[in-house]
């Protein structure tokens, strides 16, 4: 059904009738180009170069056609009844975990529905929230949404990223709290940048980028600057507080420590864990100090106690340690360990009631237990099972800790942990209405094609038959020092109630085991995350789980990658693929928006020919041979400026060009949407409906009656 026709029919029959798509569902034509770069001596030919250009009008025609063809596929009553009963497990109560400052607590509540979540403050725990910030009200489609928020040290003042479409671009503004009015300014040009209020409230610290008609479309993503903004004024009157015209890639986000005394940049470049940090006294107008400046490990500021300073670090110690260093006495010599590295990785730190709350990962799940100042152990905190710990949040000199939990079959759970009366309680559990008393979860461990051993999740509804024949659903990513732990989903829900398995894959190239986990799983190590999911793939067949017919895969973004280049290289193993906001432009991804900053992961074809050989080996646009593929779905969105949809694109082009098969390959673009982050919940409802209804109808499963 799915088949290509020569492209003269495709013209003829669209001047008869006016159509830009072919009808049924024959692929839209796809103009081969004769493109072809020269990489260190290998001519590599690019005949989908025209699809790089997302305003051109073929571009934009098949693209609609491209959409046209799947809203055909997946449009039926199989799909109401899957956009049905998402609706339903989705409207239920969600909060953020709250966060005090100025004695008050500010927290996120969506009511179940709503596009966007609502800001809230509370003067106690115990009075009534009121609404402070509603991001619904600034799109009536609910396409504007909060991308980061700060409030100042007395609770009177709010600022806010607001994010359009999806963009990673952001408007910064700025509300009083008690009367809801926004400052006049809107400061711009930011991406996700750090905000550093002043103890006093007058104004922040907050870095950006250049003003993009002041620098060539090349350096709109560089030179990172660091400024001052004083309340009330415009952003050209803002004053530059640091910047480093030497590096154009470094990232500079400011931090203000509790004690109101220091400014801390902490300074990044791209993806790469490796951290610096400078920091000078708030009042000062001098020189930044180059505390850690060699970029050797990743250093995460923890907090600070007079002139002492907390690191996460991961210097000679691949799953972390936590370190002290006096600013008085920096050099290493006078370094003070106070949590050696042990069996567990550590996940994240919080220095909170002048202790440390310490979320460790074993074996990809979630560890929580409290120490002194000196390292000791003070208690451990119980967690409700195989889950994770998502937030630590608190005062260093207040008494109480609140942090969040989440598993595969428990919503966000927030729990409030007292440190003087030394007790755990449930602050805020999930209010979802269904039972989810008869899923299990369980933990197994594999070998990859190495002989590495590899974790990996399994939940399936209890009483499975290991028979082969459950439709399973098989999850990675494998990228970034990016760690997969247990994590909530309602689409999965609607799969594990009507018979589906899923596995979520534990693989390298993630923070799991800490930083040699994650290089072991880059540059030239890239092969081994396939290896990796490819073998959990064959384990969940060998033992019963599943079969090839019925096993599907999917990722984004980088794991978008992970099952692009995974199908290619086993066609035979999967049964059905899902590939959202892939990267799979391996030679070129580093040419647009932020790919450059994705190098330490990846590398750079153009600039070095060993980094060529090894992503010429698996740039899934570049090894799409022909072969008989599953039926697979590549999803991606108009106004994603991360991973930018040209990926997808391409791919599909070149996949639907070399399909031997019937199988359906087809493209789904999202509009008014980016990579993911605040996408409103009727789009995130819509893009499921589509996703799982492709995966029912190749599965020939069926929604029992809810």
């Amino acid at each position: 059904m799915f088949k290509r026709i020569p492209g003269w029919i495709i013209v003829f029959g669209c001047l008869l009738t006016g159509c830009a798509a072919t009808r049924g569902f024959e692929y839209p034509p796809a103009r081969k180009a004769d493109v072809v770069d020269d990489y260190h001596g290998t001519k590599v030919a690019d005949p989908y170069r025209w699809l790089e250009d997302a305003q051109s009008a073929e571009t934009v025609a098949w693209v609609k056609a491209q959409n046209d063809l799947t809203r055909r596929y997946v449009r039926s009553p199989l799909r109401e009844k899957i956009n049905k009963r998402l609706t339903e497990i989705w409207n239920y109560p969600r909060y953020s975990i709250p966060r005090k400052e100025g004695g008050r607590y500010f927290f996120e509540k969506n009511d179940g529905l709503q596009n966007q979540s609502v800001y809230y403050v509370q003067d106690s725990l115990d009075a009534e929230p009121r609404a402070i910030l509603d991001p619904n009200k600034f799109s009536e489609d609910g396409t504007s949404a909060i991308a980061g928020v700060r409030i100042s040290k007395d609770g009177k003042l709010m600022a806010y990223l607001l994010s359009h479409r999806g963009s990673d671009w952001q408007e910064l503004k700025i509300r009083k709290i008690d009367t809801g009015e926004d400052y006049p300014e809107v400061l711009r040009h930011c991406r996700f940048a750090g905000i550093a209020w002043k103890p006093d409230g007058s104004g922040f610290f907050y870095n950006r980028f250049p003003d993009p008609e002041t620098v060539s479309e090349e350096d709109r993503n560089a030179y990172n600057r660091v400024y001052w903004h004083t309340l009330g004024t415009p952003q050209r009157r803002d004053r530059l507080v640091y910047e480093r015209k030497d590096d154009r890639e470094l990232r500079l986000h400011p931090i203000i420590t509790e004690d109101g005394k220091h400014l801390l940049l902490y300074v990044s470049r791209g993806s790469d864990p490796k951290k610096r940090i400078y920091y000078r006294e708030v009042e000062s107008d001098g020189d930044f100090v180059r505390l850690l400046d060699k970029a050797d490990a990743m250093y995460q500021p923890i907090g600070t106690v007079g002139s002492t300073f907390y690191f996460h670090t991961d210097l000679d110690a691949p799953k972390g340690r936590i370190i002290a260093i006096d600013i008085n006495k920096p050099d290493r010599k006078n370094w003070k360990e106070i949590i050696g590295q042990r069996e567990d990785t550590i996940a994240r730190v919080k220095l909170v009631s002048n202790h440390l709350a310490v979320a460790t990962m074993k074996d990809a799940r979630h560890v929580l237990n409290i120490y002194d100042l000196e390292g000791k152990f003070v208690r451990g905190i119980e967690l409700p099972g195989i889950g994770s710990v998502y937030g630590l949040v608190g005062k260093q000199d207040d008494t109480e800790m609140f942090f969040g939990y989440v598993s595969f079959l428990q919503p966000e759970s927030i729990f409030r942990y007292d440190f003087k009366a030394d007790k755990v309680e449930l602050f805020r559990g999930p209010e979802i209405k269904i039972d989810l008393s008869e899923y299990e979860t369980k933990q197994i461990f594999y070998q990859s094609k190495d002989g590495t051993r590899v974790p990996m999740f399994i939940v399936y509804r209890q009483g499975i038959r290991l028979d082969g024949t459950n439709p399973t659903l098989l999850y990675g990513y494998g990228g970034f020092k990016i760690s997969r732990t247990p994590f909530f989903s309602i689409p999965r829900i609607v799969w594990l109630e009507n018979g589906g398995v899923f596995a979520l894959a534990n693989i390298r190239g993630g923070g799991e085991y800490g930083e040699e986990w994650h290089q072991a799983g880059t540059l030239g190590n890239k092969q081994n995350v396939f290896d990796d999911f490819i073998k959990a793939g064959e384990w969940l067949i060998e033992n019963k789980y599943t079969s090839t017919k019925r096993l599907a895969i999917l990722g984004g973004s980088n794991g978008g990658l992970l099952t692009a280049a995974c199908m290619l290289q086993r066609p035979d193993l999967f049964g059905a693929v899902i590939s959202s906001v892939p990267v799979t432009d391996m030679l070129r991804y580093h040419r647009f928006s932020v790919g450059r900053y994705w190098v330490s992961d990846y590398g750079n074809a153009e600039k070095d020919p060993e980094h060529f050989k090894f992503l010429y080996a698996y740039s899934p646009v570049h090894n799409v041979k022909a072969a008989v593929y599953p039926p697979t779905l590549i999803a991606t969105a108009d106004t994603d400026d991360r991973v930018v949809p040209l990926h997808g694109k391409k791919f599909t082009a070149v996949l639907q060009a070399k399909n031997q098969g019937e199988n359906p390959i087809l493209l789904r673009v999202e509009t008014k949407a980016g990579h993911g982050r605040g996408k409103p919940t009727a789009k995130r409802i819509e893009t499921n409906a589509d996703i799982y209804t492709f995966l029912f109808k190749t599965f020939k499963m069926t929604v029992a009656g809810k």
